[in-house]
């Protein structure tokens, strides 16, 4: 599917819409989620298996936004705490995360920024992501999909901001936190997340 507002075709990982679902429900009922998953252009939930088309998911995200402003924000990140989440359970190996839990931040932290970049096509669908630099950790997202053709006066990727924060918090430290400090939507080239103790 290609998405409208840009003429973008991509993939991205299912979490991006599957994991948003029940904190709708949570939120407003099944009318909301249902009103979301009208506004995705979903007849159906997706699968959770392989990836899905980012323009559904970039919709419910804008739709969201637009339907409840005020709530939205708080909303995404649980979403994406959720992600996290279910990153940690079915994504990365057992044996993976002892090994990162027990080395020192300065050895997990780009060790598992190297990992997320491997991957990163599933929350990145067909923008490009790049490990800025692993001390101090800095990521950047150009045509972030999730995000592609908003405006708004300050950093809206909160999603993105707590897989992250979820990821690096209960892997490398528990001390650290994402901010998001340029997006796209704000006018930047890229939208930027600086990882630091705070």
């Amino acid at each position: 599917m290609k998405d409208t507002l840009s003429g973008h075709t991509g993939r991205i990982g299912p979490n991006a819409v599957l994991q948003l679902l029940p904190v709708l429900e949570t939120a407003g009922g099944a009318a909301l989620r249902d009103e979301m998953l009208e506004a995705a252009g979903l007849n159906e939930v997706p699968s959770d298996t392989g990836l899905m088309d980012e323009g559904p998911a970039a919709a419910m995200h804008r739709a969201l936004r637009r339907r409840l402003p005020g709530r939205a924000p708080d909303l995404l990140r649980e979403a994406g705490a959720r992600t996290g989440d279910y990153i940690l359970a079915h994504r990365i190996p057992p044996l993976a995360q002892k090994v990162l839990k027990a080395l020192p931040p300065a050895l997990s932290g780009p060790m598992l920024a190297k990992a997320i970049a491997k991957h990163s096509w599933t929350f990145a669908g067909s923008g490009a992501f790049r490990v800025v630099s692993t001390r101090p950790l800095v990521f950047e997202l150009a045509d972030n999909p999730l995000i592609r053709g908003e405006s708004a006066p300050h950093p809206i990727c909160g999603w993105h901001e707590a897989v992250f924060d979820r990821l690096f918090q209960t892997l490398v430290d528990s001390r650290l936190s994402t901010r998001e400090t340029k997006c796209s939507a704000s006018g930047c080239a890229v939208c930027r997340f600086e990882i630091a103790r705070r």
